[in-house]
């Protein structure tokens, strides 16, 4: 190489280190603008809505596992039949006849890697019949790569079929819809959560989990209707969000439920 071209790709290397530097400093910026903009006005902890929903119901409850972050957990409900286990449980029970008992092992917060934690958690003879995991916001806002996300998402379906659970995954959502995050991170955002939607479907799958595309499902609500289906923080869902979420998955987990277990006729 001559000695013109060396120093020409010497600069050029320079000028795309600097570029890419500009382009993580105003992304960081912008995150902690988001940040600032978001807060915790509702705070870090989700209503209990763990019981027997229709209790009245005949025959043994169906027993309905949530894992996950706070999508799954709940955070922005007014009530805890608000909540997307409520939402769940109710309409399971509508549909099959049964009541159906919840427990949410979701946690606020929480990434991929936690669900291992919430699967030590639960009680070693406790056999859901249908367990819902929803995922992967904080792995996208937290920037965990993609193959870690889904190595501990299959860990998590798999140890959930040796109890003979059905698994739905709901996988991440469409964060471009959350309008308190500027451009460009924004469009970053959307496009990795994306990514990371595709990958969870596919691992699911293999794993013998249902996935439902909750950016397909719900995501054009979520950005059609802000103001009606985030809560006041702009990030949680609020109780039409959780509404929409929940009947989104429902068809999913009564097919799931319907593997295990036999229909009764809905009340």
């Amino acid at each position: 190489m001559s000695r013109s071209r060396l120093v020409a790709a010497v600069w050029l290397g320079l000028g795309a280190a600097a570029t890419a530097a500009a382009v993580r400093l105003t992304l960081s910026h912008q995150a902690a603008i988001a940040r600032r903009r978001i807060g915790k006005p509702l705070g870090e902890e989700s209503l209990d809505a763990d019981r027997v929903w229709r209790r009245s119901l005949s025959g043994e409850p169906v027993e309905l596992l949530l894992l996950g972050d706070s999508l799954a957990a709940g955070l922005g409900a007014e009530t805890r039949k608000q909540t997307l286990g409520g939402r769940l449980a109710k309409g399971l029970a509508a549909r099959t006849g049964s009541p159906v008992r919840l427990r949410t092992a979701a946690v606020v917060g929480s990434e991929s890697p936690d669900l291992d934690a919430q699967l030590d958690g639960l009680p070693d003879d406790y056999r859901p019949h249908v367990a819902v995991i929803v995922v992967g916001g904080n792995d996208v806002t937290h920037r965990l790569p993609v193959s870690v996300s889904i190595g501990h998402l299959a860990a998590a379906v798999r140890r959930l079929r040796e109890r003979g659970a059905e698994v739905v995954v709901g996988t991440c959502p469409d964060l471009g819809a959350l309008r308190a995050v500027p451009q460009p991170l924004r469009r970053l955002a959307s496009s990795l959560s994306r990514r990371l939607a595709d990958a969870q479907a596919e691992v699911a799958r293999r794993a013998g989990a249902e996935p439902v595309d909750l950016r397909r499902a719900v995501g054009p609500m979520f950005f059609d209707e802000p103001v009606e289906m985030f809560s006041l923080d702009r990030f949680h869902p609020s109780a039409l969000g959780y509404r929409r979420t929940a009947e989104a998955l429902l068809p999913a987990v009564r097919r799931a439920l319907g593997a295990v277990r036999p229909p009764s006729a809905p009340r």
